[in-house]
């Protein structure tokens, strides 16, 4: 019984995953004037994108909101319950209203209606109905209709919100292209999240500079390089000549080389057994390339050095496992 009725679930839920797909298969088809036209009303808007929407279009009109905000097209959520109780003061006439309505026919919506057409704000519609009270006084309609809905009694708002989504989804990205909307753009949008810190941080915010940056002279013994190594943490220590420029590096892998050689740290100089022609990065650099930089060459630290090659800061895959990064 038990392995039946598992096999029940996994039914249900492939129906379900069918009908959604169908539905959405059928908006190909849809990708129409109006559809053209409604890009166009929302790429020319002064203001903001104002999404309304009842119940579980306006669940979907929400998300369709927060993806326009933060693909380049400014767009906020009202509920036109409330919008009808003082919030339509929100709506300016420099702004475009995208309504959602699965019927065309929501009681809250229309009462609306008029004061939005007295506003002089273009109307873009999605509904299920070409025919509906909404989608006949909009500017431009989409057509989110679907032939059915995945619930089996046929009540609930499945194909028909997937659907609806899936259209915000291409609204978004079509004007996202549009407007030339960059990866760098959706970052200053996104500060807080991986991509966000990915794209905005630069080697410069989290290297360490000043006393921190762990530094010998090239005269130095490799015990002096061990104490400057525990002192600033970093596993390693640039190598510096007596101008100022940079002669080499001395890692942790170096000093397994000399424990392996069983040299006498206290009388051995650094510059027999430091790294020459050691790579560097530039604070400039973004923390993401400075990452993919350390992975392909495999190493866990590096030197970063001003445009006159001259030490500025110091770097190490814990600093950017802390800001996030890896």
């Amino acid at each position: 019984m038990i392995a039946t009725k598992a096999e029940q679930f996994k039914a249900l839920a492939l129906a379900v995953i069918d009908t959604e797909l169908d539905a959405v298969s059928a908006l190909k088809d849809r990708i129409d004037d109006d559809f053209v036209k409604a890009c166009q009303l929302l790429l020319e808007c002064e203001g903001r994108i104002v999404v309304i929407g009842m119940g579980k279009s306006g669940h979907i009109g929400g998300k369709i909101a927060a993806t326009l905000a933060s693909t380049g097209s400014p767009a906020f959520f009202v509920h036109p319950g409330e919008a009808s109780h003082g919030d339509l003061g929100m709506i300016t006439n420099k702004d475009v209203v995208l309504a959602l309505s699965n019927s065309g026919e929501t009681a809250e919506i229309l009462t609306i209606l008029p004061l939005i057409k007295r506003l002089g704000v273009p109307l873009v519609a999605m509904t299920g109905r070409k025919t509906s009270t909404l989608a006949e006084c909009a500017n431009a309609h989409l057509d989110v209709g679907a032939e059915k809905e995945a619930c089996p009694l046929g009540l609930a708002p499945t194909s028909s919100t997937t659907v609806a989504l899936v259209m915000g989804d291409a609204l978004a990205i079509a004007l996202l292209e549009a407007r030339g909307f960059t990866a760098e753009d959706f970052a200053l949008s996104h500060p807080g999240g991986n991509l966000g810190r990915r794209l905005l941080l630069h080697v410069s915010d989290i290297m360490h500079t000043g006393y921190s940056i762990p530094k010998v002279p090239d005269t130095a013994l490799i015990s002096d390089a061990l104490v400057e190594m525990t002192n600033k943490g970093l596993g390693m220590t640039a190598v510096i000549a007596d101008d100022g420029s940079i002669v080499g590096i001395f890692t942790d892998g170096d000093l397994r080389r000399v424990l392996a050689q069983m040299v006498n740290v206290h009388t051995t100089k650094i510059a027999d057994f430091m790294t020459t022609n050691c790579k560097t990065a530039h604070p400039e650099m973004l923390a993401a390339e400075l990452l993919e930089m350390m992975q392909r060459h495999k190493i866990n630290g590096l030197l970063i050095t001003d445009k006159q090659q001259q030490l500025v800061g110091a770097i190490n895959m814990h600093d950017l496992l802390r800001a996030g990064v890896v």
